[in-house]
């Protein structure tokens, strides 16, 4: 125990303290104030970076699970999710329902003059997040295969041309595309 300029007794301290002290002497602290904040502040917890986005991600997930406006979205919605459903508000984006061969209907947003290509990267994005939603880690989908083996279908009319707009093919706000598989052309 050492005394110090104003006649309090304390310990030997760090180089970080020692200048925590000296800050708020100057301000008109006493250094045994500046102490007890340090010493406060040192019994902060250390998290490491996966364990503080998992505290943010539950946080935000009660959030948005108590809140009226947002609790249709998911409890981990992704930042381009949450703009997609801005889009759709504004009347600046639509949504394309892709029915899969089972029946399950995936509703695709895209913006209002998106292409067919688009599209496919909606439906990509979409059964990726639900992959992974779903299951631990996504499984590798090669979507290369996947668009040389099926078509997107709309009013039985085969959609080949990925440049081609949504627009001029029909297809409208909440319209339905079929994906189906190609057949071998002859």
């Amino acid at each position: 125990m050492e005394e110090s300029e104003n006649g309090i007794a304390t310990a030997a301290l760090t180089a970080n303290e020692s200048s925590a002290v000296a800050a708020a002497a100057a301000d008109g602290d006493s250094g045994e104030t500046a102490v007890k904040r340090e010493v406060t502040e040192a019994k902060v917890e250390v998290l490491s970076h996966g364990e503080i986005m998992h505290v943010v991600k539950d946080t935000l997930a009660g959030l948005i699970s108590n809140d009226p406006l947002l609790k249709d979205l998911h409890p981990y919605v992704t930042l381009e999710e949450v703009n997609s459903m801005i889009a759709l508000e504004y009347g600046q984006a639509m949504v394309v329902n892709v029915v899969r061969g089972d029946g399950d209907v995936m509703p695709v947003v895209v913006k209002q003059d998106a292409t067919l290509l688009d599209l496919k990267h909606g439906v990509k994005r979409l059964m990726t997040l639900q992959l992974l939603r779903s299951t631990e880690g996504a499984p590798a989908i090669n979507w290369r295969y996947i668009w040389k083996h099926y078509w997107l279908f709309f009013n039985g009319e085969k959609l080949s041309d990925d440049n081609k707009l949504l627009k001029e093919c029909g297809i409208r706000n909440r319209d339905e595309v079929t994906f189906m598989k190609r057949l071998r052309e002859r």
